[in-house]
């Protein structure tokens, strides 16, 4: 009866958790499916809308600091649900915002919401494994796609009725609040990892960061940590880049077809999707640190094969090694960040951040100055990167649920 009713509460904690991730992409989507309709209305140049971009993820990498403290204050169950109603806020804004300056603001705070629920719902979903000793962390990072595939949903079946942000700013922020009542019943209350002594682990085992200086101000990174971040700094520049410049080297590098061209983000983000939803029970056979090295390796080493060979064919089959490789390295690396505490969690979090931030921009300007194929390149040397990263990294390991 015991694990019956501890299998069920796990199972209603996964769900929970699922919410939150399927909030963040949703609500990231929302407002991005309209940016031509804002970019119109506010009257903004290609570049005020890149900057208005920027803006996001720089509010995002900066949170840093506060993110760390009010996970430590606190923790990851009200940080989750505080910063999640943020989120909603800001797409009831964003309906009505009257000027450039003020949505650059707004965006801005989005910016600081992203980076508290994304290190608020890792927090959870680690904290999930440790309780309920399974793997989850693949599958819960696969729900922020199907949120994001949701709010294009949500976004072309409102245009169909009618162009006002506020009806579909509004009805998203309908869906939002009830996912988030959904999961607020079902979060876990202790989010962050205990630390090791306090867990009943052996004595001289390594307590989370924060753990020895208490809880009160942030410690400077052990070098674990800052592998940990150099892991999900490339991993994210391998995921964001691909999204962002694949289509144009099918078309003007592999040569594919108008029909064909958006097949190469259609490849990376399904593939990943799909290996997403499998992965945690690779995670379980083998590792987490396996699963990253041999991934990023698959990753980098299948793309460059891809460009060395050309053509359309070989292009899609490296896209697909870039998908199905990269899709378990940042839930693996939130995982062994979240066991090191909050303030390892929220900096390596920030780290991923930057990485999607600057990783597209960095890659266009290799492109710029000597052409998509090494650019691309430099994407796969970016997965060999993330592969070098996880063998300096220590990694948890769990016990199957079912083995108990």
């Amino acid at each position: 009866m015991n694990g019956f009713r501890a299998g069920a509460e796990a199972r209603r904690a996964k769900w929970a958790i699922a919410a939150l991730f399927c909030i963040l992409g949703f609500q990231y989507a929302t407002w991005a499916a309209r940016l031509p309709t804002l970019k119109a209305r506010l009257g903004l140049s290609e570049t005020e809308l890149g900057l208005l971009l920027m803006a996001c993820g720089a509010g995002a990498a900066a949170s840093f600091p506060l993110v760390a403290y009010l996970m430590r204050r606190l923790g990851s169950r009200r940080l989750a649900l505080a910063s999640a109603l943020l989120l909603a806020a800001v797409l009831v804004l964003l309906s009505v915002v009257p000027n450039y300056p003020v949505a650059l603001l707004v965006i801005c705070c989005d910016g600081v919401g992203v980076g508290a629920l994304n290190v608020a719902m890792n927090a959870q979903g680690a904290a999930l494994e440790t309780r309920f000793q399974r793997t989850a962390m693949a599958q819960l990072h696969a729900t922020f796609s199907a949120g994001l595939l949701g709010a294009a949903l949500l976004a072309s079946g409102v245009n169909l009725v009618t162009s006002a942000l506020t009806a579909h700013f509004g009805a998203a922020v309908v869906l939002l609040v009830l996912l988030l009542a959904y999961a607020r019943p079902g979060l876990l209350t202790d989010g962050e990892p205990q630390p090791a002594e306090a867990a009943g682990e052996a004595p001289g085992a390594q307590a989370p960061e924060g753990a020895k200086r208490g809880r009160s101000a942030l410690t400077v990174p052990s070098r674990m940590t800052l592998w940990m971040g150099c892991a999900m700094v490339f991993g994210t520049v391998t995921e964001g880049a691909m999204n962002d410049w694949s289509a144009l080297y099918m078309k003007d590098v592999a040569k594919a077809s108008g029909t064909l061209a958006p097949m190469g983000i259609a490849v990376v983000s399904g593939m990943m999707l799909v290996a997403r939803v499998f992965a945690d029970r690779w995670r379980t056979r083998w590792g987490d640190g396996r699963v990253v090295r041999v991934g990023s390796a698959v990753a980098g080493i299948g793309l460059a094969l891809a460009l060395l060979a050309g053509g359309v064919v070989p292009t899609l089959a490296g896209f697909a090694c870039v998908g199905l490789g990269a899709a378990a390295v940042t839930p693996c690396v939130y995982v062994a960040a979240a066991a090191k505490g909050s303030d390892a969690l929220a900096l390596v979090a920030a780290m991923g951040t930057t990485g999607l931030l600057v990783g597209p921009a960095l890659i266009g300007f290799i492109a710029g100055a000597a052409g998509l194929v090494p650019g691309m390149a430099a994407v796969a040397v970016s997965a060999l990167i993330v592969c070098l990263s996880a063998t300096r990294i220590r990694w948890g390991s769990l016990v199957p649920a079912a083995a108990k």
